[in-house]
């Protein structure tokens, strides 16, 4: 069973005593590493934490829905939370460590008043849809890493813009600790897993799946460039009355901003679209021609 750490101390008073438990001749300091979650566990998440125990010897799942990362007309209450079955998941995946904070432990005299600020590539596409989300999201995310000091911390490919401002936010901060990634888990109708999936219905769900097979249109028509690609994207999404679309796009992914009808190699193309009630992002790695 996980030890299920609610507090920080407890949790980094534990972690000292595992490492000096882990330590051997041959690696004095064994290696800790982070997977950031909030909850609702799936099979995405577990491949993050398979991708940690490759990468280390202690291994930490935190389980904590941070309202600084959701909007006043956003689902922070509607946010699913299965704390209880998350934990015997993680039991049957070999985790040592839980950490799951109250609010009140984590932001002990209410929303914290420093924030780390995502800057620019923060602004737009999902942070121009959610203000602020981005912002909320590396505060916390700083908070982690200096709460369990990490080697290496492990982020899913499905938030392709949240993994890009995690690594631009190490870099900036001199931020000791490795960011890792991981390729999206799809369902087998192509849906990419996501804890709001279980918000769909039947026909929603059907609905949905035009979100990756827009993305596979998209790498398919990505050799006769950007507009191309777009284009083929659209029409897929179009085709389907269901899907709202807030946003397609390309961009370069060494910097996040959107590329041009010239560019060629490299690029993500990424699409945000609401089926019912239930938002949903995916993007897909494409080559531009």
């Amino acid at each position: 069973m996980p030890a299920v750490v609610e507090t920080i101390a407890g949790l980094r008073s534990q972690l000292r005593i595992a490492a000096a438990e882990a330590a051997t001749a041959s690696s004095p300091q064994p290696l800790v590493a982070l997977v950031p979650t909030m909850g609702a566990l799936h099979d995405g998440h577990l491949a993050l934490v398979q991708r940690a125990q490759e990468s280390a010897a202690i291994v930490v799942v935190s389980i904590f829905i941070n309202p600084l990362q959701f909007g006043s007309s956003e689902d922070l209450d509607r946010y699913p939370r299965t704390v209880d079955t998350d934990v015997e998941c993680l039991r049957a995946a070999g985790v040592q460590f839980v950490f799951a904070p109250t609010i009140a432990d984590m932001y002990p005299t209410g929303p914290t008043q420093t924030r780390v600020v995502a800057g620019d590539i923060g602004a737009v596409l999902e942070g121009n849809s959610r203000p602020g989300h981005f912002d909320g999201m590396l505060t916390v995310v700083s908070k982690l890493l200096n709460i369990v000091t990490p080697d290496i911390v492990v982020f899913g490919e499905k938030d392709a813009q949240q993994a890009f401002l995690v690594k631009r936010m190490v870099a900036d901060l001199d931020i000791d600790v490795v960011v890792e990634t991981v390729p999206t888990i799809r369902e087998d109708d192509g849906l990419a897993l996501s804890s709001r999936n279980r918000f769909l219905d039947g026909n929603q769900r059907t609905a949905a799946t035009a979100l990756p097979r827009a993305l596979e249109a998209a790498a398919s028509s990505a050799g006769a460039g950007t507009d191309a690609a777009l284009s083929a994207a659209r029409s897929v999404l179009e085709a389907e009355p269901a899907v709202e679309l807030d946003y397609l796009a390309i961009v370069d992914p060494e910097t996040f901003l959107a590329v041009d009808a010239e560019h060629r190699g490299p690029a993500l193309v990424l699409v945000a679209a609401r089926v019912g009630t239930t938002r949903l992002i995916d993007n897909h790695a494409i080559h531009l021609g």
